[in-house]
């Protein structure tokens, strides 16, 4: 009999798994489904997405409360955990014991792959953290901090310019897809909400479908911010971003703020930053 003591997480295995398969629906899942649907809205208009983008940003200095408090903290703690379940250094009893081992398998590996996308993602686009040190020094010259929250459309498409960018946006955009929808297949298994074999071949197929709408979602979203960063689109997004900016300042509804436009760049200039977009 092994009477060596049980470490932390193995003792707390099941609030564990269960905070685990709940912080991958609520916040971080959710959050997704809203992120790829407000990026989603490109495809209408730059102006559209840039609307919606203003709208986020209303919250001014709460923004960042919010973004840690329930999009990054629940991000990592859900990764970690994850991590150290693919490691072996949580008991596994909670394998799939219903359905297709290869859907385990593939829920290991999309997270993996998500994870790692996501903190590219946010490199690539934001540059994790707002530092003007950090930035100027260290994620600028890497190519990282893309995005301008004023600018947005012209911004984001113009840094998704480039086949390799669009694969890798690509795979981690299905990767996350997949392992929130097949990961609200089995969180319901954990949490016993279905437990039958016609209870999971019904809920297998309504994540299913759930994963369908929202990779189209994902992906029409990605092709509509890669249209508007090149060429003709990508000036005239430009154009009607500072209409929108400058009536906004003009009118008292925003405070000038030059971290989060492209500064006074016009449009020609945006398009010589970018050439291989022409």
């Amino acid at each position: 009999m092994d009477n060596s003591p049980q470490s932390f997480l193995t003792r707390h295995d099941f609030l564990i798994r269960r905070l685990h398969s709940l912080s991958g629906l609520i916040p971080v899942g959710a959050y997704m489904v809203v992120h790829l649907v407000v990026n989603a809205s490109v495809l209408e208009s730059p102006a559209t997405f840039q609307k919606n983008v203003y709208q986020i940003h209303s919250l001014g200095s709460l923004l960042p409360v919010v973004e840690w408090a329930f999009i990054f903290i629940p991000i990592l703690f859900h990764a970690v955990i994850g991590m150290v379940i693919v490691a072996g250094g949580m008991p596994n009893s909670n394998q799939y014991r219903y359905g297709p081992n290869y859907r385990y398998t593939l829920q290991r590996a999309t997270g993996m792959l998500a994870f790692v996308f996501i903190m590219v993602h946010v490199f690539h686009m934001h540059g994790w953290f707002h530092a003007d040190v950090w930035l100027e020094n260290v994620v600028r010259p890497l190519g990282g901090a893309q995005f301008k929250a004023f600018n947005a459309a012209s911004t984001a498409g113009a840094a998704l310019q480039g086949t390799a960018m669009v694969v890798l946006y690509l795979v981690g955009l299905l990767s996350c897809v997949y392992h929130l929808a097949n990961g609200l297949w089995t969180m319901g298994i954990t949490w016993g909400i279905w437990t039958s074999p016609k209870a999971q071949a019904r809920a297998s197929a309504m994540c299913s479908a759930f994963g369908v709408l929202l990779a189209v979602a994902g992906v029409g979203a990605l092709y509509g911010m890669w249209a508007v960063g090149h060429g003709e689109q990508l000036q005239q997004a430009v154009q009607v971003e500072d209409r929108m900016y400058q009536h906004k300042t003009e009118s008292g509804e925003l405070a000038p703020n030059d971290h989060k436009r492209t500064g006074h760049e016009t449009a020609k200039e945006v398009a010589r930053v970018h050439p291989d977009s022409e």
